[in-house]
């Protein structure tokens, strides 16, 4: 079995290489039996922005409890690494947030002023979900009820050809691709918590808060526990946050 632990590692490590995942900023979703909580950062270099610091960029993410009996609309208070939630997902149960609400960023493109409304979301499934799931959010990831497969969902259609990021917290990852239903598949040989991350550019104008934009921005993150399989690996040395909120996140 260590040998066996070993190859699948070796493997996958260099499948990593190859790929050569980059990711940005992201939002994710992780719980402990006493609670759950957002965090911002990226979630396959272990860090975690901070307040004071570029967490203190967001408005007031919003999230809500999905479960067989309905919606539940949960607080989200701000904490020194992340947004403490004030309910967590229990078996068959979802939760879903996003900050709706972030500012308009602005850049120049030569003498062009473009206008990017970022909308940063994450779903997280509890323990033992694993039913199909409708999408809530405006870019989701959604189980599609077999094992392994998941749907990537843009304005409620299905999302074809899209880049889906995958990352266990060791800092392995991979890059993957939906096919014309929207659809990835993805293989879960460890225990443990994998992120999902995919991104979306809209470039439809429109108004967030009474302020224009030219493109419509959207990361979304789906987290998931696997509770068979081979062991999972450590996690990877924390990275540092960033010291200050002066410098904006990549994106």
């Amino acid at each position: 079995m260590h040998r066996l632990h070993r190859l699948i590692t070796s493997a996958l490590l260099c499948s990593a290489a190859l790929a050569g995942t980059a990711r940005a900023h992201q939002v994710w979703l992780e719980q402990t039996p006493a609670t759950a909580q957002l965090y911002f950062g990226e979630f396959n270099e272990n860090l975690r922005e901070v307040s004071p610091g570029l967490l203190d960029r967001f408005v007031q993410p919003t999230a809500t409890l999905v479960t067989a009996r309905g919606e539940q609309p949960l607080k989200a208070d701000k904490a020194a690494n992340g947004f403490v939630l004030s309910a967590r997902a229990g078996a068959g149960e979802s939760i879903v947030a996003q900050d709706a609400g972030y500012p308009v960023r602005e850049r120049k493109e030569g003498d062009k002023v473009i206008r990017t409304a970022w909308t940063p979301a994450a779903r997280l499934l509890g323990a033992g979900s694993t039913a199909a799931l409708a999408p809530r959010l405006a870019l989701d990831i959604v189980p599609t009820g077999r094992a392994g497969e998941y749907q990537v969902v843009y304005a409620g259609r299905p999302l074809p050809k899209a880049k889906v990021g995958v990352a266990v917290q060791s800092g392995w990852g991979r890059e993957l691709h939906t096919d014309d239903q929207g659809i990835v598949r993805l293989a879960q040989p460890w225990q443990g918590t994998y992120v999902l991350e995919v991104h979306h550019v809209d470039k439809t104008p429109g108004e967030r808060n009474g302020k224009p934009y030219d493109i419509a921005s959207y990361v979304t993150t789906l987290s998931l526990t696997q509770t068979d399989g081979l062991a999972a690996l450590p996690a990877a040395p924390a990275a540092a946050p960033a010291a200050a909120p002066a410098a904006a996140p990549n994106k």
